[in-house]
């Protein structure tokens, strides 16, 4: 853990302990009983953003024994969950958060996400398409490359380029949502527009198996044959088990 992480951890402990034991009287009022719940789920955040599911509990565990139905207490420890592999307890406090809370966007996307991750792709789809119709949240091209991502393992393959698409009007710069349609163009036989999506996904992110042999491959349509070498290259010598790479090998 660095230092700056160690401070930062170290003060939302400060501020818990001030919020809910600096007085008596501190957890009487409505007020005081609120700030001690968002102290403590901000520090369980905090332990969680590094890592540290075993230390995240604790003050989540305290914010939900002074309010249990708080939302964001719920949906944070849900998080917690989910990153322990503990499937049925993610849902359960996904649940409880949006009981308390149906409406919230952020809630809706990541519970999205744990369905999708739990392979309940049509439930996930309804998740993310509840968090598409806030227009304002911030993060509403990450929700279209969800909703895009859930299309595709159901089968709606228009519709999954139509969501991708919108994913990167409302965000260009999104490496997943770039290289699906990178794939998604190549498969249609669009060859430029591929390389196009491919060459901003390849300025963005580092390269995986399923990538440089997509790279490979447009690099050979386009008869750059150095570039195809170099990415077969390049799969050989981190990716050398993949199926990826044996596909490769195939297609020379």
């Amino acid at each position: 853990m660095t230092l700056r992480v160690a401070l930062s951890i170290l003060s939302l402990a400060l501020l818990a302990g001030c919020v809910s034991g600096g007085s008596p009287d501190a957890l009487v009022s409505r007020e005081g009983r609120a700030q001690a719940v968002q102290a403590y789920v901000q520090l369980g955040l905090g332990y969680l953003q590094q890592g540290l599911t075993e230390q995240a509990r604790g003050p989540l565990k305290k914010a939900l024994d002074i309010d249990s139905q708080d939302a964001a207490a719920n949906a944070a420890l849900a998080l917690v969950y989910q990153a322990e592999d503990e499937a049925r307890l993610a849902e359960t406090h996904f649940r409880k958060a949006l009981a308390s809370r149906p409406q919230d966007t952020r809630i809706q996307n990541n519970y999205g996400s744990f369905l999708y991750a739990q392979g309940q792709f049509a439930q996930a789809q309804q998740m993310f398409a509840q968090a598409a119709t806030d227009t304002l949240y911030p993060e509403r091209s990450r929700v279209f490359e969800n909703l895009g991502l859930t299309a595709l393992r159901l089968g709606q393959r228009e519709q999954a380029q139509a969501y991708l698409v919108k994913a990167l009007r409302l965000n260009q710069q999104q490496p997943r949502a770039l290289l699906e349609m990178a794939e998604l163009s190549y498969e249609d036989r669009h060859y430029v527009p591929a390389r196009d999506y491919f060459d901003r996904f390849s300025q963005l992110s580092d390269h995986s198996a399923r990538s440089l042999l997509l790279g490979s491959r447009l690099a050979s349509v386009f008869e750059e044959r150095n570039k195809a070498a170099d990415m077969g290259l390049q799969l050989q010598r981190l990716y050398p088990g993949s199926p990826e790479y044996q596909q490769y090998l195939s297609e020379q």
